[in-house]
């Protein structure tokens, strides 16, 4: 893997990181990110937390990311939404789904195969 490529996925963690688990909620040690935070404000806070989402599937679409993966991270992303748009429920969803995280590791997954077959 190129230097390059791996401070591309690097970068993608981070984000993923910052929305799916930034914060670590004293007391339970649950963690927790901007997509749970911006989930609890009605209406709004679902459809932001959407445009990083996109940006995800940009990038592994961008970096060649098979169509199935591609696939499978527009549908944890839709999960994500569908779901954490129910009140309450929905963001307790996002705290354990971490959608944007699985996302990364889908594709990070999909380019080290890649590279294996390649090799």
């Amino acid at each position: 893997m190129s230097a390059e490529l791996r401070r591309e996925l690097s970068r993608l963690d981070t984000l993923a990181n910052a929305l799916d688990s930034q914060f670590r909620i004293p007391g339970i040690g649950m963690r927790i990110g901007w997509d749970g935070i911006l989930g609890l404000v009605p209406g709004v806070g679902d459809a932001v937390t959407l445009l990083p989402a996109a940006y995800l599937l940009y990038k592994g679409h961008r970096l060649g990311a098979r169509r199935m993966t591609l696939m499978q991270m527009a549908l944890n992303s839709g999960i994500d939404l569908a779901i954490g748009a129910v009140p309450l429920l929905g963001d307790l969803f996002d705290i354990g789904f971490k959608a944007n995280k699985r996302n990364v590791a889908l594709l990070r997954r999909d380019i080290e195969a890649r590279i294996e077959e390649v090799a």
